[in-house]
């Protein structure tokens, strides 16, 4: 392959990248996506292609999409044990954050949420709701009809808005502030505390600091409040599991206010809040390590903030 195909490749390699991540909620998966689509593109008769980035960007998403209807995937899915892998704010992964939709499309939470749409439903959504694609040029992305796009997009920005917990943009020094009282809270071992801080119809999942088998829901505050109490109580046992005394920065993840537990430069654990009129709508507590190489990747690049919490 000649130096040009390769930069006309690597030229589209970050709005690919973020695309995968999109569509398969792994950064992992979606650099796989990539690099199959970079050898598809060496074997592919290049003349022929008119629009190089409407070719990549078609390939990837049916990458993808094979990947979402794999045996493989529907078991990992249905086991209800998957989170999608948070991202460090910062990283290109996370792509383009111009509006309002963009951002949102990234957050954890809408991750999680268009775990329930359908392979095409979630396609469709990102296209459009992420980067602003045409229905037409959608349709001809998938095979299907420009009628059909539009009905995939608004089934699946009504099923996102029908469980949508907070979503608002609180500016970063009001989401710090947020997230320092609810750690506080939280340590001070205070349910009613909590519980004040949360929404009522606040939400929150974990994959139980990694070793669940199944994720942890809890959708009361009440309950949330004293799964939060207790996960937050430091005990040796934890600590062990942590590999240390852990320090707890607030850093951005995935565009949303996030504690993450540090120990030796390493992050073992994080939890994103969503947040909804001064209150916490919803909480993603990940603690497996498979989901957390990439975001301790950019953690050790990254200079944070002192620690709220220097050892817990």
């Amino acid at each position: 392959m000649d130096s040009a195909a390769i930069d006309r490749f690597e030229a589209s390699r970050g709005r690919l990248a973020s695309l995968a991540y999109r569509l398969l909620g792994s950064a992992a998966d979606a650099e796989d996506a990539v690099q199959d689509a970079f050898l598809r593109w060496q074997a592919a008769h290049r003349e022929r292609i008119e629009v190089p980035e409407a070719w990549l960007t078609k390939v990837v998403t049916n990458l993808c999409l094979d990947r979402l209807r794999s045996a493989q995937a529907r078991h990992e899915r249905a086991a209800g044990a998957w989170l999608p892998e948070p991202l460090l704010d910062g990283d290109p992964m996370l792509g383009p954050a111009d509006t309002f939709e963009q951002r949102e499309s990234v957050s954890l939470a809408v991750l999680t949420l268009m775990e329930r749409l359908s392979p095409v439903e979630r396609a469709v959504y990102v296209l459009r709701e992420a980067f602003s694609y045409p229905h037409a040029e959608i349709a001809g992305i998938l095979g299907i009809t420009e009628s059909a796009s539009q009905q995939h997009v608004h089934r699946a920005r009504r099923r996102v808005a029908s469980e949508r917990r907070g979503g608002d943009e609180a500016d970063p020094a009001s989401a710090r502030r947020i997230v320092e009282e609810f750690l506080a809270a939280a340590m001070s071992g205070r349910t009613e505390r909590l519980v004040a801080l949360l929404t009522a119809d606040a939400t929150a999942v974990s994959d139980g600091y990694g070793l669940a088998r199944r994720l942890l829901r809890y959708t009361t505050s009440e309950r949330i409040a004293s799964y939060v109490r207790a996960g937050f109580k430091p005990t040796p046992a934890k600590r062990r599991l942590a590999g240390g005394r852990p320090a707890f920065h607030i850093a951005l993840v995935n565009g949303s206010p996030a504690v993450l537990a540090v120990v030796d430069d390493r992050v073992v654990g994080a939890v994103a809040f969503e947040v909804s009129d001064g209150k916490v709508a919803s909480l993603h507590g990940i603690a497996a390590a498979d989901r957390l190489t990439r975001l301790n990747e950019a953690w050790r690049q990254h200079e944070p903030d002192a620690p709220v919490i220097h050892a817990w």
